[in-house]
C-alpha cells in the first residue's frame, strides 16, 4: 500500500495542505516547531486512530478552529482507497474508509505504519509500559483478533479491579464473589491468548532484530529480545483462585499481561543497565527495522522517521538509506538539516516553514 497524497485542514498549524507524495523516500526539513512532526503525526493517526503525542483529539485541531480534517489517498495493488477523519472539538472523531463510516477499532491494520521518534530512543531504558505499548501497537496492526482481545482484556481488567476494591471493604458479599468468579474465567482466557500471541511474536521479532543489530554494528553486537512474564505461571486461573484473598486485600489485579515486559540484551549483558547511548540508538533502530519486516505482508508498512537521523553517524545513515532504497519502502523523514542526506538517496524534498510546505527549486 502506497500513500499517494495527504490533505489537511485546520490540523495543528496547517490551515490547509494538499501534498503529493513519492512512493520512495522524502525529506521534510526546516527549523524546529515549523510543523514537520505534524505531518508524520497525521499519517500515524490515520493508521492507528490515535496520536503518539496526545490522548486528546482536540489537541490536533488548530487552536482557533472548531474542526479539522485529514484525508489520505492510498493505492493498494492498483486499487485506490480513501481514508477521511473529521475531528470536531468536544465530540468523537468520525472515521471513514471509502466514504463509509467505520469505528476506530475497525481502522487498525488497514494502513500500516512504523513510527520511529526521539521518544523511541528510551525504549531500552524507559518504563515497561512504553515497551508494552510498542508491542501492542505492532501486534494490533498485524492481527485484528489480538486487537479485539486487547480491548476485551482492558474492559475485564477494569471491571475486575472494581469488584476487588468493593470486596476489600465487603469481603463476605456472595454476589460480588460470584461476579469475580465469572470475571476470573474471562480474564484467564483473554490474558492467556494475549500472552501466547506476544511470546510467539517476540520469538520471530527477536531473530529479525538480531540480524539488523549485527548489520548496523558491523557484526560487533548480538542483540537478544525476550518476553518476560511478570508472574511466570502456566495456569492463570489457578493462580487467581489461589491468590484471591491477597488480591482482595490489595484491591487490584496482580497478574496479567499488563505487568509483563520486554528484555533487551547486548552480547549477553542487560542492555538497560550496560548499554551506551550509542548502543541504545542502534538497538532502537534495529527494533524499528525488525518491526517493518514483521508487519510486512505483500508490501511494507509506511516508515515514519521523526528527527532521528541526526542521532545516527554518517555510516549508519548511509546503511539505513541503502536498505530503504533496496526494499522500496515508502519513507517520510523529518530533519533540521537536509545536507546530511546524499541527494541520490532522496526522491523528494519538502521545506517546511510555519505550516507551509514547498519543494525547493
Amino acid at each position: 500500500m502506497i500513500l499517494k497524497s495527504l490533505q489537511l485542514e485546520n490540523y495543528r498549524n496547517y490551515e490547509f495542505l494538499d501534498l503529493e507524495l513519492s512512493p520512495s523516500i522524502q525529506i521534510f526539513f526546516g527549523r524546529n516547531a515549523q510543523g514537520k512532526t505534524n505531518i508524520l503525526e497525521s499519517i500515524y493517526f490515520s493508521a492507528i486512530g490515535r496520536s503518539h503525542r496526545t490522548r486528546n483529539d482536540d489537541d490536533l485541531i488548530a487552536w482557533n478552529k472548531n474542526f479539522a480534517k485529514i484525508e489520505l489517498d492510498v493505492e493498494s495493488f492498483g486499487v485506490p482507497r480513501k481514508f477521511q477523519f473529521e475531528l470536531i472539538r468536544g465530540k468523537t472523531t468520525r472515521l471513514f474508509s471509502n466514504l463509509i463510516s467505520i469505528r476506530r477499532s475497525e481502522l487498525i491494520g488497514r494502513l500500516k505504519t512504523v513510527l520511529f521518534s526521539p521518544e523511541d530512543l528510551s525504549l531500552i531504558k524507559g518504563s515497561p509500559a512504553l515497551r508494552r505499548r510498542f508491542l501492542d501497537i505492532e501486534l494490533s496492526q498485524s492481527s485484528p483478533r489480538y486487537y479485539r482481545d486487547l480491548i476485551d482484556y482492558r474492559k475485564i481488567f477494569i471491571n475486575r479491579n472494581a469488584v476487588l476494591k468493593q470486596l476489600k471493604d465487603q469481603p463476605m458479599r456472595k454476589d460480588l464473589l460470584d461476579v469475580l468468579e465469572v470475571l476470573d474465567d474471562q480474564f484467564s482466557n483473554v490474558a492467556s491468548r494475549i500472552v501466547q500471541k506476544r511470546i510467539e511474536a517476540v520469538k520471530k521479532f527477536s531473530i529479525l532484530a538480531q540480524d539488523f543489530q549485527r548489520s548496523i554494528s558491523d557484526s560487533q553486537e548480538t542483540l537478544s529480545v525476550e518476553y518476560k512474564i511478570h508472574h511466570d505461571v502456566q495456569d492463570v486461573l489457578t493462580w487467581l483462585r489461589k491468590n484471591r484473598q491477597h488480591e482482595i486485600f490489595k484491591g487490584s489485579t496482580r497478574i496479567g499481561p499488563h505487568r509483563d515486559d520486554l528484555h533487551f540484551s547486548i552480547n549477553g549483558f542487560d542492555a538497560k543497565i550496560y548499554s551506551s547511548q550509542g548502543q541504545q540508538r542502534t538497538i532502537a533502530l534495529a527494533v524499528k527495522l525488525a518491526e517493518l519486516e514483521f508487519l510486512k505482508d505483500e508490501t511494507y508498512p509506511i516508515l515514519l522517521l521523526d528527527d532521528v537521523m541526526s542521532e545516527l553517524d554518517s555510516t549508519r545513515r548511509r546503511k539505513l538509506l541503502e536498505y530503504l532504497q533496496t526494499k522500496q519502502i515508502q519513507t517520510m523523514i523529518t530533519a533540521t538539516d537536509a545536507t546530511i542526506f546524499p541527494k541520490d538517496s532522496i526522491d523528494k524534498m519538502f521545506e517546511v516553514e510555519s505550516g507551509k510546505i514547498k519543494e525547493p527549486g
